[in-house]
């Protein structure tokens, strides 16, 4: 199971705590996560990735063990600590403007 921290307002829409986990089957990488974090909570289909094109929405970052992944290939491994469970991977919406 991996932990995955999501931002307040995913976590309204849905219904969920402050932490969801979810299984991957495979190799753990941000695609094969959020493939199961869309299984398993549909209504968050496009509010972190475009459902067409799979990629990462501009203003969302990963991060997990202090480190920023979000420019990391979808493919790539996450760290072992984040598929052992041990670690989350935190989803962050960024903040812009001026």
């Amino acid at each position: 199971m991996i932990r995955v921290v999501l931002p307040a307002h995913l976590r309204t829409l849905a219904r969920v705590g402050s932490e969801v986990q979810v299984d991957v089957s495979g190799q753990a990488s941000q695609c094969s996560l959020l493939d199961a974090l869309e299984a398993a909570y549909p209504m968050l289909r496009g509010t972190i990735r475009d459902p067409i094109s799979k990629r990462r929405r501009p203003f969302v970052r990963f991060f997990a063990c202090q480190v920023d992944l979000s420019h990391e290939s979808p493919e790539a491994p996450l760290p072992e600590v984040v598929s052992s469970g041990t670690e989350p991977i935190y989803v962050v919406g960024a903040m812009a403007g001026g």
